[in-house]
């Protein structure tokens, strides 16, 4: 890390006094500080407004803490006040910048949405308190320089999200989403501590710089590479680590939702880039074929669970889940091609990953704003209640059709080029690369291209059946748009969705250095050629290209050609009479008769039932005169999630059943607690001997 930001300070021109980074860094943490004070002392009509400039105010300075350190660089600054003992230690280089931009550019929309939001919603003086500590929090983690630093800055960011999913405490299901929320967050802060821990006790050094040249055992950073993965994919939401997402998204305010989803859970991607990659790495090929295993898995079965699911909320919770899927996937290919020596193809695969990184970040912030103007206009988040709201909230369903294409990954959506980069670098791997990129390969290219079919069915559920045809419930009848503060948070995201999906290469600046990181890991003598983002898309190694402006412009044109070729035609010609349209004498048309969020998704949850385990249940009641008469038949089906039904909750009642057992060996006797305290002493001096 070092090393790049000398490097990186080398481009100022000499002589320009200009603002460092490390100054932007202890502006960005006194602003949230005071901020988080001052929304507590302002009157009441008064916090949302604070809060959520405030946010905005902190997400810029982000910005501009990663702006800074791609230009002038971020060495290595120690504060050794601020922790006792160890102290702290900051740096930053290209891949710190990256994440932190991304993460302030959310919570610019984010807490510019809040301002509105929240004046509905009524939240706490607390929540509203930690909305931008949380955000400095997140921007800050991926500069800590040293391990203690990290998990200081880690812990903050997991208990100010926790105050924030609890906002709406008052509710028995938001308690039960708090406690599952903290109780995964505190297993993988477990897990990350230890390999941490081990790591530095094996470098004999906390600190990047150290770790980073430390030679360990192969056995050593096999167990650090497994412990790290298992905490930075908890907080990604990786399988089976993942059932805090469907559960504290649609708990959590939306703007909350929104910076949890498009920004905190890049920090566990970040994690694993960071130590797993770059500290650890490079490393052998299993490191590689584990993190493409777990990402295959975790995008196939988080977009089913998506495709089935009928709370708006929860389906964008697994989409998430089913994106970071993706990218660890990509980060998984491009350490496997690299293991085995496809460098070029190796390089591809890590700018899918980063790019998609940053696509996700702008139409899945954009698609939790949207499902958060519904929520403020109509309270309802179930799709089979909604409806109709094209008609009602024009801009808001505009916003949230979007953000859809983003996530279904076709052409003109944002998050089409990530996944054509990715399907690239899976295809294109040289026969040469062994038996083991031979047979991943093609699955993973299966994985991903089933994750891209089942995402476009349910985004089209999700828009489809939520904002067009007719309200089925008075809610969405009575819709009204939300207000322009709300709006033009929503317009944010959107033009950077529409900007990424046609010229990605406002992007390059972010990717370059950090994509040459990763090269000179696996090529150090010389880097390979970095992929060429421009109007045309060139990829080093890989015979073909693509250009999506061109795409676009083309698009455009048909779509002008036909409306000419439509008005040519009906020109001198009668206007058509308009009638009601013929239904077979039924009358008019109602909303029973169109298919709901459950209904489309059915033929899909028949495919898989095996791995979605649906839940029916059928009560058939006879008449009392007679059982072979039948009075009514009532069918119930509920899908949960298959892993935490079947995995956590025995695992649960296991360790309840054990915590029982222990719990009698406290019987309030001293001189029982005297005996186990001699137990102890005894087994540890036996196991120190």
């Amino acid at each position: 890390m070092s090393a790049v930001a000398s490097a990186n300070r080398s481009r100022a021109s000499p002589g320009h006094r200009s603002v460092t980074a490390p100054t932007v860094a202890a502006v960005l943490a006194v602003v949230s500080l005071a901020s988080c004070g001052f929304v507590l002392i302002v009157p009441v009509r008064a916090r949302a407004a604070v809060s959520g400039i405030s946010t905005a105010l902190v997400g810029a300075l982000a910005v501009c803490l990663g702006a800074t350190t791609l230009a002038s660089g971020f060495g290595p600054v120690r504060l050794g006040w601020l922790l006792p003992l160890s102290g702290t230690v900051f740096g930053g280089d290209a891949t710190s910048a990256l994440f932190t931009i991304v993460t302030g550019a959310v919570a610019i929309a984010a807490g510019w949405f809040s301002i509105g939001y929240s004046r509905n919603a009524c939240l706490p003086a607390a929540a509203l308190a930690a909305l931008p500590l949380f955000v400095s929090s997140m921007a800050l983690v991926p500069f800590a320089a040293s391990v203690s630093t990290f998990l200081l800055l880690w812990e903050s960011m997991a208990l100010a999200s926790l105050v924030l999913v609890l906002a709406e405490h008052h509710e028995r299901s938001t308690r039960e989403a708090g406690v599952i929320y903290a109780v995964m967050t505190e297993l993988g802060f477990a897990a990350i501590l230890l390999g941490l821990v081990i790591f530095a006790a094996s470098a004999h050094s906390e600190t990047f710089a150290a770790m980073s040249s430390a030679q360990l055992p192969g056995a050593a950073r096999g167990v650090i590479f497994v412990v790290t993965v298992v905490g930075f994919g908890s907080k990604a939401g990786l399988v089976p680590l993942h059932p805090w997402l469907p559960h504290a998204h649609p708990a959590a305010p939306s703007p909350v939702s929104a910076l949890m989803s498009a920004a905190m859970v890049n920090l566990g991607i970040y994690g694993l880039v960071r130590v797993d990659i770059q500290l650890l790495g490079p490393g052998p090929a299993w490191w590689g074929l584990l993190l493409l295993i777990v990402g295959a898995v975790t995008a196939v079965y988080a977009v089913l669970q998506a495709s089935v699911a009928t709370d708006l909320k929860r389906l964008l919770a697994y989409s998430t889940s089913e994106n970071m899927g993706l990218i660890t996937l990509a980060l998984g290919a491009a350490m496997l091609l690299g293991a085995s020596g496809s460098r070029a193809v190796a390089l591809v695969a890590m700018t899918a990953a980063l790019l998609h990184l940053i696509n996700h970040a702008a139409f899945k912030t954009l698609a939790f704003l949207a499902a958060g103007s519904v929520v403020s206009a109509t309270g309802v988040r179930d799709l089979d209640e909604l409806g109709g709201l094209a008609g009602a909230m024009p801009v808001t369903s505009t916003m949230f059709g979007v953000a859809a294409l983003g996530a279904t990954g076709l052409p003109l959506g944002a998050g089409f080029v990530s996944e054509w980069l990715l399907l690239q670098s899976l295809i294109h791997t040289p026969p040469a690369g062994g038996t083991t990129l031979a047979l991943a390969m093609p699955l993973a290219v299966g994985a991903v291209a089933l994750t891209a079919g089942l995402a476009v069915a349910t985004m089209v559920k999700a828009f489809g059946i939520g904002f067009l045809a007719r309200p089925r419930s008075a809610a969405a009848s009575t819709a009204r748009e939300v207000s322009p503060t709300m709006v033009v948070a929503m317009l944010l995201p959107a033009v950077a969705c529409a900007v990424l999906a046609v010229a990605p290469i406002v992007a390059a600046p972010l990717l370059r250095d950090a994509v040459g990181e990763f090269a000179k890991l696996n090529a150090p003598a010389g880097a390979s050629a970095m992929p060429s983002l421009g109007l045309l898309l060139r990829l080093p190694g890989i015979i073909g290209s693509m250009s999506p402006a061109l795409l676009a412009i083309s698009f455009v044109v048909a779509v002008l050609l036909a409306t000419g070729v439509s008005y040519s035609k009906q020109a001198g010609r009668r206007r058509p009479r308009t009638a009601q349209l013929w239904a077979s004498g039924s009358g008019r048309l109602t909303p029973r008769m169109q298919y709901t969020a459950t209904s489309f998704a059915e033929p899909l949850q028949r495919v898989f039932d095996d791995i979605l385990r649906p839940d029916i249940d059928i009560d058939v009641t006879h008449h009392a005169e007679s059982r072979y008469l039948v009075e009514k038949v009532r069918y119930q089906a509920s899908i949960g999630d298959a892993v935490e039904a079947h995995v956590y909750v025995p695992l649960l009642r296991g360790l309840t059943r054990w915590a029982n057992v222990v719990r009698r060996a406290h019987a309030g006797s001293v001189h029982a607690y005297l005996g186990y305290g001699a137990a102890g002493l005894l087994v540890a001096l036996v196991v120190a001997r």
